[in-house]
């Protein structure tokens, strides 16, 4: 059976594991990686992933360089960003050779949210060429979206959705303790969030596909965000806070019709944060409430999403595809 194809665009440290994990796939064939750091281009991905089974497969400066020297693969691995305009542009060389494309970019779970037009220019062009791109990964991508959309499907009235995710930041990758504020002054971290340069990414976008599953028509989708300030010195590997310092993010997005709260997402991430779970409550017919105690390890899991959302790609329709238009979410055997 023929394996699929797959490169890497972005070598970051999601970059570096979802190669990890996808050379592990007896279906799936890496041909290579792209990213636009200078000092990686050229190096083959052992190099970078320290996995010999990679040494055949070059760094690209770029997805032209990269089709030119090896040819088009099957499918993009995207882990660069979480901007949906950024995203589609990056992607422009692949989705134009009839190239689908995985991401992990929060953005892209709602893309019609932010970015209608642009959604709507793509979608087109998949049809025409072919091709498909989805955003997947962890939350946004199924915690706070599509597990409590998968809830509902033996309600027979849902009035509304609550779901709770508590993270201990400190058990997570440098990058992402960085972007929730922390060692930060709390003030300085309110005027980035207020200037959309900090928190959790993608928060609106799940909110939009949990309405947009629901068939809830939405009159305002409102979210809030304050630091979690230390009151005691906290350390990790990446930072050390003190009293008074931020040590995270407590958010909040709601999605509101008639002024009725029909959808609330609270989002606590913050280091040493007490008793992580991921809580979801589904009011209707039947209340629902499931409670994953310690929750999603989101670094994990978030490439495994990215894997396993491959095959079932693949099998969509082209365009500029949602997650609940996919397949059911579910591992796919190294084996298989």
């Amino acid at each position: 059976m023929k394996k699929i194809q797959v490169i890497q665009f972005g070598l970051g440290p999601i970059g570096v594991e979802s190669l990890k994990l996808a050379v592990e796939q007896s279906w799936l064939e890496v041909i290579g990686g792209v990213d636009i750091d200078p000092a990686k281009a050229g190096r083959t991905l052992a190099d970078l992933t320290g996995v010999p089974a990679l040494a055949s497969a070059r760094v690209f400066p770029s997805l032209d360089a990269l089709f030119a020297a090896v040819g088009q693969p099957d499918v993009v691995l995207h882990t660069a960003g979480s901007s949906a305009a950024a995203s589609f542009g990056q992607m422009k060389p692949a989705l134009d050779r009839g190239v689908s494309v995985a991401s992990t970019c929060e953005e892209l779970i709602f893309p019609a949210l932010k970015t209608p037009q642009l959604a709507a220019e793509y979608d087109a062009l998949c049809r025409r060429t072919g091709a498909r791109i989805a955003g997947t990964g962890v939350n946004p991508g199924f915690v706070m979206d599509i597990l409590p959309i998968c809830l509902t499907g033996v309600s027979r009235e849902v009035k509304s959705i609550y779901v709770e995710r508590v993270v201990n930041a400190s058990t997570r990758r440098q990058p992402l303790q960085a972007k929730i504020g922390s060692g930060q002054n709390p003030d300085d971290f309110r005027a980035k969030f207020a200037a959309g340069k900090a928190g959790h990414a993608g928060f609106q976008q799940s909110v939009a596909l949990v309405a947009h599953a629901m068939g809830w028509k939405l009159d305002e989708i409102r979210e809030t965000c304050e630091p979690v300030v230390a009151t005691s010195r906290v350390v990790t590997k990446f930072f050390d806070v003190a009293p008074g310092q931020s040590l995270g993010i407590h958010q909040k997005c709601y999605g509101l019709v008639g002024g009725e709260t029909r959808i609330k997402l609270d989002l606590q991430m913050y280091l040493d944060a007490p008793l992580p779970h991921d809580a979801i409550v589904v009011r209707g017919r039947p209340d629902l409430n499931l409670v994953l105690n310690g929750g999603v390890a989101g670094d994990d899991a978030t490439v495994a999403a990215l894997i396993n959302i491959v095959p079932r790609l693949l099998g969509a329709a082209p365009g500029v595809r949602l997650m609940t238009e996919l397949a059911v979410p579910a591992w796919q055997s190294p084996g298989r």
